[in-house]
């Protein structure tokens, strides 16, 4: 009978562990991870870090995400979605937090500075200092910036046209990344000098007027036009526009050749390419950070990684359409999309 008892209390002691660490048990003993994302699952730039999150972590770590969509959702909402993924943090006690872009780390980054839980960050544009108290920047949290290439991108450009590019128009939405970059890429200016062209940048937060931009910038003896960030722009009533909206009739409309500073802007009936940046680079830098904090092997520094050379990438149909020819040395570093 004492047998018994002893059994019995040792079954109990037993499951009563397995319900105090559910997670890593049932999961094979693997590390739960939780990706806060500012933006959507469906957004390329999402779809293509959280897969080189997967493919990086799977073997170790059991990965949920969270999507604040800021990108679709008006401003006013975006506190809100802060409150509701802090609270799937609370629930959920990850071993580590993923924050994808600037969103995140704005609302969420001072809260998790309060906490314990390691914390990478990716796609940050501005510098992550600013969005903590003090501008200090804690040690359990880390990760890497973006830094669009736009004055090399630009330079590149140039040796695709036939006469040198005198005059370009660059377009951004006026999303917290765009303003971001306004400060921290151009300074707040909107107009500077890079090799032999000058560079005018807009911000703009309406359809009608990108159209009109578009529509003028011939007239305004533009060379090119280069597709920053277009994901926030709504109509005259306020409502979102889907983005691949506002880049396939900037394809089909401009009189003018369209370059990007993105991968997901590039491929048929959208931009032609350039010296880019893509979601998956971004996503592999911070999952290796990720994997030496769960594996234990980080130095523990919270300074953060610049990622990275950026690639040239172009849409063969596009370069077509506008009887573009790569320079040869551009031709054998190329990646080509539809």
């Amino acid at each position: 009978m004492a047998i018994i008892v002893k059994l019995s209390y040792l079954l109990s002691t037993i499951l009563l562990l397995f319900s105090l660490y559910p997670s890593q048990t049932l999961a094979g003993g693997k590390k739960q991870v939780l990706m806060i994302e500012s933006y959507h699952a469906s957004f390329k730039w999402d779809a293509d870090y959280r897969r080189a999150i997967e493919d990086t972590l799977q073997d170790h770590a059991v990965i949920t995400f969270f999507e604040m969509d800021t990108k679709r959702l008006p401003p006013n909402l975006h506190p809100k979605q802060a409150e509701i993924a802090w609270a799937r943090y609370l629930q959920s006690e990850p071993d580590l937090v993923i924050l994808g872009d600037d969103n995140a780390l704005k609302f969420l980054g001072p809260k998790f500075a309060k906490k314990q839980t390691p914390v990478v960050y990716l796609g940050i544009n501005n510098n992550p200092r600013n969005y903590f108290e003090y501008a200090f920047l804690p040690k359990h949290i880390s990760g890497v910036l973006e830094r669009p290439l736009m004055k090399r991108s630009v330079m590149y450009l140039q040796e695709m046209t036939e006469k040198p590019m005198e005059k370009v128009l660059i377009l951004f939405d006026t999303s917290t990344t765009s303003k971001t970059i306004a400060k921290e890429v151009f300074q707040g200016k909107n107009k500077l000098k890079i090799g032999s062209a000058t560079i005018h940048v807009k911000f703009i937060p309406e359809q009608n007027q990108w159209q009109k931009t578009i529509l003028q910038a011939p007239g305004q003896k533009f060379d090119a036009i280069i597709l920053g960030l277009y994901h926030t722009i709504t109509n005259v009533k306020g409502v979102h526009v889907p983005s691949k909206n506002i880049i396939s009739w900037t394809s089909k409309n401009s009189a003018l050749p369209v370059f990007a500073f993105w991968e997901f802007s590039i491929g048929q009936g959208m931009a032609i390419g350039g010296l880019v940046l893509d979601g998956y680079s971004q996503g592999k830098a911070a999952a290796a950070i990720a994997l030496r904090v769960l594996q234990k092997k980080s130095d523990k520094k919270s300074e953060p990684a610049l990622n990275y050379q950026g690639q040239f990438i172009f849409s063969r149909s596009q370069l077509k359409k506008w009887n573009i020819q790569l320079p040869p040395h551009l031709q054998d570093k190329a990646i080509y999309l539809p």
